[in-house]
């Protein structure tokens, strides 16, 4: 049964990806929750988002790096969603004080060292007798939940789980973003290998670069080994599936500017560290990324690059359950159809949201810190998904942007539309 007096705290709620996770539960025909509250550092940001979004929405201040800030801003919530980044910086503040007050959790946590904080915290949650989903975007959270349908549901033995991302063109990309990618490029990769998990630093990740294509995209794409939550918290929730393998890899569109940007941090220029020019303080990271974001929208102007596209690719490979036939299974997350036009923001404030309807209509029932896979049914999701974003196979601008392809050991595809 739907619960309707649910009251529903965004933190970060006007930032891109929260304003997209707002929007989603302000929607009229969202009836589980009767109170949206947009908590943000920019309250007149908030507050104008709020007046938009009609009367069940509301704007309050909250610092995410002090607890009793937030402790405040979550009050008589059922539901907290955290849209703040970086989530290395304020998941340490924020989960524990939403943990504290003893109130549902979901966030969009992409961060490997957040990720493990995250999880250390299970027990605190268990004994708080509350729900925390962490990494409920689209990679993670989506990515999760097909990989862990695919594994259970399809399979009787899961071989391996490879997941490759790449995107581009989105009509804006804040330095939050790009200071986030130069983060990526200073840490371990965890990956699965051979049965065991391994952190390999960035010289080390190199060697296992590869080509991949995406079923939207012409060519092949050169992905990189990327930090993620995926090759962490898969292996611990699939352990009975005979995991050997779980990768992620991924790059960013055009390649020219991704090449950019990595060429940039190998020369140091994402430091923060301040460089004395001419008598004045100049910090190479902030000029860096001014630096990039200039250079990203000439690159595109140049390229006549278009609308934002991109893809995220699934592939679980292991033995059909009940025959044991080898097979393979792709699911491919397109930016068409549905996803047409959508960028970051959508992709990934969207699941977050969809998260929270699903812990207040009861369907998650499951206590402690959990990512997608180990508590979200992927069936449920994508039904509420169809049901949300009024998907109709006969309408292609609102077909689903989820594919999948089912591969038999001859090689014969066979492809259906979630």
């Amino acid at each position: 049964m739907v619960k309707t007096e649910g009251k529903a705290v965004v933190l970060g709620g006007c930032g891109v990806v929260g304003t997209a996770a707002t929007k989603t539960l302000a929607n009229a025909k969202v009836k589980e929750f009767s109170q949206v509250v947009i908590a943000d550092i920019d309250l007149e940001k908030a507050t104008q988002l709020a007046k938009k979004l009609g009367d069940k929405v509301s704007a309050i201040k909250v610092n995410a790096g002090d607890a009793a800030s937030v402790k405040n801003a979550v009050k008589g919530a059922t539901t907290v969603l955290n849209c703040v980044g970086p989530y290395y910086t304020y998941e340490k503040t924020i989960l524990p004080a939403v943990i504290e007050s003893g109130i549902n959790y979901v966030d969009v946590n992409d961060d490997t060292g957040a990720t493990y904080e995250a999880l250390a915290m299970d027990g605190a949650a268990k004994k708080a007798n509350i729900t925390a989903i962490i990494g409920m975007g689209s990679s993670p959270g989506v990515t999760n939940m097909l990989a862990g349908y695919a594994a259970k549901g399809l399979m009787d033995e899961c071989e391996s789980i490879d997941l490759f991302h790449t995107h581009g063109g989105e009509p804006t990309e804040g330095p939050g973003v790009i200071a986030h990618r130069f983060y990526c490029m200073n840490v371990d990769v965890p990956m699965f290998l051979d049965g065991k998990a391994v952190k390999l630093s960035q010289a080390e990740s190199e060697k296992h670069t590869e080509m991949v294509e995406f079923i939207n995209l012409p060519g092949k794409h050169k992905v990189y080994p990327y930090p993620h939550p995926e090759p962490i918290t898969l292996p611990m929730f699939l352990k009975d599936r005979g995991l050997k393998r779980v990768t992620n890899k991924g790059n960013v569109l055009p390649v020219e500017y991704y090449d950019l940007t990595r060429d940039i941090h190998k020369l140091g220029l994402s430091s923060k560290e301040p460089v004395v020019v001419n008598g004045v303080k100049v910090i190479p990271h902030d000029f860096a990324i001014a630096y990039l974001i200039k250079r990203r929208d000439e690159i595109l102007k140049a390229q006549s690059f278009g609308e934002q596209r991109g893809c995220v690719k699934i592939v679980c490979k292991g033995k059909k359950k009940g025959t044991l036939e080898p097979r393979t299974y792709v699911f491919s997350l397109v930016s068409e159809g549905a996803g047409k036009g959508q960028a970051l923001g959508e992709a990934t404030g969207l699941p977050c949201a969809f998260g929270a309807i699903l812990l207040q209509r009861g369907k998650i029932k499951q206590k402690g810190v959990l990512p997608p896979e180990a508590c979200v049914d992927a069936m449920t999701f994508m039904s509420l998904m169809s049901e949300a974003l009024s998907l109709n196979e006969k309408d292609e601008s609102k077909k689903s942007p989820v594919i999948f392809e089912s591969i038999d050991e001859h090689g014969v595809v066979k492809r259906q539309e979630f």
